[in-house]
């Protein structure tokens, strides 16, 4: 099935544009798990729909839970790995219009504990063995 692109998303054209804010782990059944490189939080992921849709609501019933169970199995993954006290999920886009969830594992001695997580605070940023290492960490959790 060809899936419907965007050229200027990072999303849908991995490459410079996704490393300018991600690095690619895997394929999930109907999305991309992608390691936020801001490890502020850390585990945080994107779960991103394969197809370059901008809401939910672009969804069939079928296409929505597929894509939930996803988000699931990348949170279980998350959870298994980091062992966060909370894991926030968030849905933003406004300018991007690409369908997907921001998985940002919580810790009550971490940063922003009790409120909203920044999208990119900018302080936290790894080698790339560190970010090698946390993805294998992940993959082997899904």
């Amino acid at each position: 099935m060809e899936h419907k692109k965007d050229e200027n998303c990072g999303y849908c054209m991995r490459g410079e544009l996704l490393e300018k804010f991600g690095i690619y782990i895997c394929d999930l059944d109907v999305s991309t798990l992608i390691l936020f490189k801001e490890q502020s939080h850390p585990g945080r992921c994107i779960v991103a729909y394969k197809d370059h849709v901008s809401e939910i609501v672009d969804l069939t019933d079928e296409e929505r839970n597929r894509f939930f169970a996803d988000v699931n199995r990348a949170a279980k993954a998350i959870h298994k790995v980091f062992a966060p006290d909370k894991l926030n999920y968030g849905a933003y886009g406004d300018t991007g219009c690409h369908l997907h969830f921001h998985l940002c594992p919580k810790y009550k001695d971490g940063e922003e504990w009790g409120g909203v997580f920044a999208m990119n605070p900018g302080k936290a940023y790894l080698t790339e063995e560190q970010y090698a290492e946390m993805i294998e960490k992940i993959k082997g959790a899904l």
